[in-house]
């Protein structure tokens, strides 16, 4: 990503060119006391007062949590209910030390003391003196003035005694009982600022999308008249607009206003930003200068009708983010701040909800620089911080915070954690005014016209965006485990898209907060249930539904499963973008051929291809996208197609089958074969002997009983056909030849019809069979039994290359993939993705690598699922929805999966929308035909291993 590269090198440009000295002393300097972030830290002297490592003194990194390091106790935010009414969380202080030299030349100038993020309360000493009052509150910065404690051109004593637990039980309550790990320490920077006696503090702007620009400078040490100036400077470089000011002596403020014209405005999709550069003049002279980036753009609530920005509705797919990394908890990098922001781009989301705290400085410039739409939130995780802490805790947080022209929203806290007394004090200090939320979990606690009510299923969705407020769910879809995520968005998003008042909604969550604990040998620990609630592992693993959400957001919509018999290369194309016209995206398509990987083994499947730009259409429009194919391009297997958008970063890839299954599917091998099938009774059973293969089906019942061939005298794949909804007994089982064709046929009473296998002389063995359901099945189809244990991986063609579920069937691309066997249980250690055991779409033929050698089964008819073995889904009374029995199955139907926070979050999932039901089957007979091949096939003479297509476009 070309882009995210040239922005990211900008944003370390920016930032460390703005924390160290500038050879401009009219500019703020900065000298940092700790390091600038995790990866770079520094040490200072550290005592502890309980837990591991206490009561000595020793070293510790800054930025970082004291847990990381080596000492105390760890502590889950929800301890408190996991271990019951007398639990007590951990009070532990810890005390740090840092001397540091200051330059004799700044005598005279001002110099502050800066904290980015302390975990809980501060209380700071410099030579022994009170820097100020006791900060409470972790995730703000705060600053002293320390000009008249230092030691100039001598070394400095810097303490910091830091507590876990705050003395405003307030401050415990909205931070400490929260629901997600709570450490203690400096977590994030320190560091000197100095500047000039007269200076601007900071400058506050208001520009809005018609080119309005308001700006407040706040000025200290105004001593006598002095003039400001701005400038503001476009992308380009451009002076666009030059305004003064004058500043008497005592003055705080000074107001700029004027009007830009056609300014390039900000959104997510094109995140336009200007610079305003303001100067402080005395007596002519430039004595002090800031630069500060924002956007035009405006904000605008529109009551009973929906959030609009520059007067375009826009809906939110958003996401809620934990800042967090496993190694080093909240102390975090712009490194990783980036790959965030680069991973909800991935997933096409336009948005996020900085939960439950304000994040990074850094995350913010990026979510500015590479376009989401940002709530930020106030602490206050279901219980609110009491007034006066919470009036100067919103004040440093919109300080920090309030020009970034990502930012749309404050939040006021999270559900019920709102103390109402504060939703007035964000405006005092933010001049664009923009609006404030609640994110809340009760219906009928709308704030401002919108409702942000949580994890609302698909019915009552539907309810409330038929009401009179804006519907914008904070949290919804809580993707704990394998379930929610992707699992139902298609229809919830679906209802937002089409409701007049539907704003689209952030899911729970980004990342599973697992933490590495160093008191237990380095383990990543989820704390049970409370934390795996990522879309991606801790260290960002991608799980199903990140590929599903990419697809269900796409700002290209293409509908259609399969092309159409006339197609013509035209496609139907919906332009979901809300402000982008289709004319700035480009495509790819390609012609594959999975024969030619069929037979070489490896090499790239693409045929031929070509690029173009697609058609203007504008947005929210629909249109059509024609490609120029060759004119044998019917002749190929499958077509994909690419999407662009304007800075040539893929939006999502489709690819179509051209040829039908019964064209794809393997079910004969390129090898001399002599012989015939021998076909006898033995006992109970009917056995087929062809090519070294023998395959025993049993008299009584038609199911296959037992398999041999040259090389493993006995195969463990057996005990099936049988139905894994719905009752079959077999009345008649027969055998005969169709010319050199050796048949058993089984006639059936019940739901199962007949099951008929044929075997000729290469050993290849096909299975037809019948069925008919009626009513609503968890699914339908056969299955196989095969020791799992058995299994070193798997490799087919077919959607993938992670598995799906009925309600999740987005994200998977048809191709040829291959997976080795693992036990990945989504949310919990390793994180190996994509997990092996599960449902498989669309499978077209798969090749089983066993330890007793490889199988091979190939399916002739559409839209075959395949399962395999017995898997894990969700934390809950059960861990899955119910399993077919068997290991491995054939189905026509699979399951939906629900969320954590469903009644039923495996049973009952059909509050989720139409594809979160049970199948409804209607008696209809479905036909199905299986090709199995269990030997090893004969190359020029020779028993060689098969081998399947190794790669495929997106495969490995």
């Amino acid at each position: 990503m070309l882009i995210a590269h040239k922005t990211f090198l900008l944003f370390i440009f920016m930032t460390f060119g703005l924390y160290t000295a500038f050879s401009q002393e009219v500019e703020k300097r900065v000298q940092y006391l700790s390091g600038t972030d995790n990866e770079h830290t520094v040490k200072w002297d550290f005592w502890c007062s309980g837990g591991r490592k206490s009561g000595k003194w020793g070293k510790i990194a800054v930025p970082a949590h004291w847990e990381q390091q080596g000492y105390g106790h760890y502590n889950y935010g929800r301890d408190y209910v996991t271990y019951g009414k007398n639990f007590r969380f951990h009070d532990e202080k810890g005390v740090y030390r840092h001397t540091f030299p200051v330059n004799e030349q700044w005598k005279g100038e001002k110099i502050f003391i800066v904290f980015e993020g302390v975990m809980t309360d501060a209380e700071v000493k410099i030579n022994g003196q009170s820097a100020g009052p006791i900060h409470q509150g972790a995730f703000y910065r705060f600053r002293y003035d320390i000009s008249d404690k230092l030691r100039y051109g001598k070394e400095n004593q810097l303490e910091v005694t830091v507590s876990k637990m705050s003395g405003d039980p307030s401050v415990n309550n909205a931070e400490r009982l929260a629901d997600y790990w709570i450490l203690g320490g400096i977590f994030r920077p320190v560091y000197l600022e100095i500047v000039p006696p007269s200076f601007i503090d900071y400058v506050a702007i208001d520009a809005k999308a018609d080119g309005s620009f308001r700006m407040q400078a706040h000025l200290e040490g105004i001593s006598a008249q002095m003039k400001v100036k701005a400038s503001i400077i476009d992308q380009r470089g451009k002076t666009v607009d030059m305004l003064e000011a004058l500043a008497r002596e005592g003055d705080s403020v000074v107001s700029f206003n004027t009007k830009v014209s056609n300014p390039a405005l900000w959104t997510a999709e094109s995140p336009n930003r200007y610079r305003a550069r303001t100067e402080l003049y005395k007596n002519g002279k430039l004595v002090y200068l800031t630069q500060q980036q924002f956007g035009f753009r405006t904000i605008e609530i529109r009551k009973q009708n929906g959030i609009y920005l520059n007067g375009t509705k826009i809906k939110m797919k958003g996401v809620n983010r934990h800042v967090w990394w496993p190694e080093t908890g909240r102390s975090v990098n712009a490194r990783i701040d980036l790959e965030d922001v680069k991973l909800m781009k991935y997933m096409n989301m336009n948005a996020v909800r900085c939960s439950h705290y304000p994040p990074d400085q850094s995350f913010l410039d990026i979510c500015d620089s590479l376009g989401l739409y940002v709530i930020d939130e106030l602490a206050g995780w279901q219980k609110a911080y009491a007034t006066p802490v919470g009036t100067k805790l919103v004040k440093e947080m919109v300080l920090r915070d309030l020009n970034h022209p990502s930012i749309i929203f404050w939040s006021n806290g999270n559900e019920g954690g709102h103390n109402f007394d504060l939703d007035t004090i964000y405006g005092h200090y933010d001049l664009s005014k923009r609006p404030v939320i609640h994110a809340h979990h009760r219906p009928g606690n709308d704030f401002n016209g919108i409702d942000c009510n949580h994890y609302e299923d698909y019915y009552s969705t539907q309810k409330i965006l038929a009401d009179t407020n804006i519907y914008m769910p904070t949290e919804f879809l809580h993707a704990q485990d394998d379930g929610g995520g992707a699992a139902g968005l298609a229809d919830i998003w679906e209802l937002h898209w089409k409701a007049k008042r539907g704003a689209g909604g952030f899911l729970w969550a980004l990342v599973d907060e697992g933490l590495v604990r160093t008191d237990e040998q380095n383990m990543i620990d989820v704390n049970g249930v409370n934390a795996p609630d990522g879309l991606v592992g801790p260290h960002r693993e991608h799980e199903g539904s990140v590929n599903a959400i990419r697809e269900i957001y796409a700002p290209i919509k293409i509908d259609g499963k399969e092309l159409p018999p006339d197609f013509d290369g035209r496609i139907s194309v919906e332009n979901r973008y809300h402000f982008t016209n289709l004319n700035q995206c480009t495509f790819k398509w390609e012609l594959l051929n999975f024969d030619k990987l069929l037979q070489n083994g490896e090499g790239s499947t693409t045929v031929s291809s070509g690029k173009g730009r697609f058609p203007a259409i504008a947005p929210l429009a629909t249109g059509h996208l024609s490609i120029d194919l060759p004119a044998n391009w019917s002749n190929e297997d499958a077509l994909a197609l690419t999407a662009f958008d304007s800075q040539g970063n893929e939006i999502c890839r489709w690819v179509w089958k051209i040829k039908p299954n019964e064209q794809l599917a393997v079910h004969q091998f390129d090898e001399p074969i002599d012989g015939t099938v021998n076909m006898q009774e033995k006992d109970s059973l009917i056995q087929l002997t062809a090519n070294g293969i023998t395959v025993s089906i049993h008299k009584n019942t038609g199911l296959l009983a037992h398999l041999a061939n040259a090389y493993s005298k006995a195969l463990s794949f057996k005990d099936g056909p049988v139905l894994v909804s719905g009752q079959a007994k077999a009345v008649s089982v027969k055998h005969y030849r169709e010319g050199h064709i050796a048949v058993v046929e089984a006639s059936c009473n019940g739901d199962l019809k007949y099951i008929k296998w044929k075997m000729d002389k290469s050993g290849w063995l096909e299975m037809d069979y019948a069925y008919a359901l009626s009513g609503d099945q968890p699914f339908a189809g056969i299955s196989f039994s095969y020791p799992e244990n058995f299994v070193l991986g798997v490799k087919w063609l077919g959607k993938g290359p992670y598995r799906v579920w009925k309600n999740r069937l987005q994200g998977t691309t048809y191709g040829v993939w291959k997976n080795r066997n693992n036990n990945t249980q989504t949310g919990s250690y390793p994180w190996r993705y994509p997990e092996f055991k599960g449902y498989y779409a669309d499978v077209t033929w798969m090749e089983m690598n066993t330890v007793e050698g490889k199988f091979y089964m190939s399916f002739p008819t559409e839209d075959q699922y395949v399962r395999l073995f017995d898997f894990y889904g969700l934390t809950g009374a059960k861990p899955h929805p119910d399993l077919p029995v068997g290991d491995i199955s054939f189905l026509d139907a699979i399951p939906p999966i629900g969320t954590k926070l469903a009644l039923n979050m495996t049973t009952d999932t059909k509050g989720l929308g139409p594809q979160s039901e049970l199948n409804h089957l209607s008696g209809k007979l479905i036909e199905r035909k299986v090709y199995f091949y269990f030997g090893t096939p004969k190359v020029n003479g020779e028993n060689k291993q098969f081998e399947m297509p190794k790669v495929n476009v997106l495969t490995d």
